[in-house]
């Protein structure tokens, strides 16, 4: 199948525009008027200025403007402004579409430097490319991440580059499917390439040619690719046209997954029991047709046991799939979340956000209870945190409670307070200097023996490691300061006492 929409550079250049409106139709806007249809910057270098007139505030996107291009002032007030379009000499033509919001609506503004040049290229030769240079590549659809904008990774022998929009055969936006594009699929596209975040794009391509793939998986057992815990087999039956099938077992999943037997389409895999937490991988078919290399591909995961783990262990663990067990302390809610399903937990080894954590709301938790959550390790603007998130439990509901209400409760190893005072003294019952936290706290001329203070939830003694050694120190705790500690009561030789404390928090005397 052929799909060829070749538009010239100078005929592109001539119909651009400034479309208006939330959907970006052409019209004119009452709140905002340019005095130039488009932006043209010399091929040689230079400056262009446009008048705006505004009706009310106004601002040009930021992440919109290529490296390329200086837009000064890129925001402004009501009345007539000017501004100046900026760049340097261009080695070839090159394109950028701005978005200037005012009044609670979109104008798109077009600028062009030179005439754009489409250049046949190597993936590596797009990589090594300018930004904003057209470009026509030839590749494999090696994976497909959207379906409606046509998201997908195109591959050949030099590298791989991700394509971030693809319009279809009438030029149009969100119709990938009617495309009929495969993993597998030799396609050559055409269109301008960005960088956003290190990756190397080509946006909106358009679609030259596709040569379909001569193998494709035409039936699996099971159905959904999910292996139970205890592994077992997995059939992959193919529709395949080429000279033989060939497959090889992806390095990832060497450990665990086997080709049991090749009998003409049919292959069979062998998925040997998983201990750990879940595992997925991708599995490659090829065929050949002459010297020409064709493939398709198949997902396989396989559910694990979850892995029951420290904060910091979780924080030094691979983004996948598989799922990891935390118990600690909420420490703060995220107040950014309007679901009001995110916090944060810490244990004794550190802190995560827990990312909008299903069944959290339902459950009345709150800052200072004790709570596990099951999730997959995740991260934004390449912080941790804890995402696809379960509140499995809410192991104790700690109660708040003034150093005088808590003398007055029962003893009780399984009933957990949090209370808060000022260190009256460091020395323990002997009024000895010690390491391991005992304190006498105070509030409002009450006192109460703190017995030991573990640095978070989970901490305890064990062998010759106690982790209540060094907090005073480490944390920097002085007399005067404030302080917070999470605790059960008991009472020893008639003193009432916080036994095992967790250290929660604490402000310097001069801080507070």
């Amino acid at each position: 199948m052929k799909l060829k929409y070749l538009i010239p550079s100078v005929m592109a250049a001539l119909m651009m525009f400034v479309s208006c409106s939330d959907d970006f139709e052409p019209t004119y806007l009452g709140e905002v008027q340019l005095s130039s249809s488009y932006v043209a910057i010399p091929e040689s270098g230079g400056s262009t200025a446009v008048t705006v007139t505004a009706t009310d505030n106004w601002t040009i996107d930021a992440e919109k403007i290529p490296a390329w291009l200086t837009v000064a002032p890129a925001s402004g007030g009501a009345g007539e402004t000017t501004i100046t379009f900026s760049a340097e000499k261009a080695l070839d033509g090159r394109t950028a579409e701005l978005q200037l919001n005012c009044g609670g609506k979109t104008q798109l503004i077009n600028v062009i430097q030179g005439l754009s040049t489409v250049s046949t290229a190597t993936c590596a030769e797009v990589i090594a490319g300018p930004d904003s240079k057209t470009y026509r590549v030839t590749g494999t659809v090696t994976s497909i991440a959207n379906t409606t904008y046509g998201n997908w990774y195109l591959q050949d022998a030099t590298g791989e580059i991700y394509i971030y929009g693809t319009l279809d055969a009438k030029g149009q936006t969100k119709n990938f499917l009617s495309l009929g594009l495969e993993v597998g699929d030799e396609v050559t596209v055409e269109g301008p390439k960005t960088t956003y975040n290190g990756t190397v794009e080509l946006v909106d391509v358009t679609v030259i040619k596709i040569n379909k793939s001569l193998i494709k998986v035409a039936e699996i057992d099971p159905e959904d690719a999910v292996m139970p815990v205890e592994g077992g087999e997995f059939t992959v039956t193919l529709s395949n046209k080429g000279q033989g099938v060939y497959v090889t077992v992806p390095e990832d999943a060497a450990s665990w997954l086997s080709i049991s037997s090749i009998s003409g389409n049919v292959v069979k895999f062998r998925v040997a029991a998983n201990n750990g937490g879940d595992r997925s991988t991708n599995i490659v078919f090829k065929t050949f047709e002459g010297k020409k290399e064709y493939t398709c591909e198949q997902a396989l995961s396989q559910k694990g046991a979850i892995v029951a783990a420290t904060v910091a262990e979780f924080l030094a663990a691979p983004e996948n799939s598989t799922q990891y067990r935390l118990t600690g302390v909420i420490t703060s809610m995220y107040a950014s979340d309007k679901q009001g399903k995110s916090f944060t937990i810490a244990d004794y080894t550190g802190s995560v956000l827990i990312y909008r954590a299903e069944g959290f709301i339902e459950s009345g938790a709150k800052v200072g209870d004790v709570v596990t959550v099951v999730g997959v390790r995740t991260s934004y603007k390449e912080t941790p945190q804890m995402g696809t998130t379960t509140f499995e439990e809410l192991n104790y509901a700690v109660t708040e409670v003034s150093i005088a209400d808590f003398l007055t409760k029962e003893d009780d190893k399984n009933v957990y307070y949090r209370v808060t005072g000022t260190i009256k003294s460091l020395l323990d019952s002997n009024g000895k200097e010690n390491d391991y936290g005992n304190m006498t706290i105070t509030d409002n001329g009450t006192d109460l023996y703190v017995y030991g203070c573990y640095p978070g939830w989970g901490a305890k003694k064990v062998g010759d490691v106690d982790y209540r050694k060094g907090l005073v120190k480490n944390l920097g705790i002085n007399e005067g300061d404030k302080i917070t500690v999470i605790g059960v009561k008991s009472t020893y030789n008639g003193t009432a006492q916080v036994s095992n404390g967790i250290y929660f928090s604490h402000v310097k005397a001069n801080e507070e």
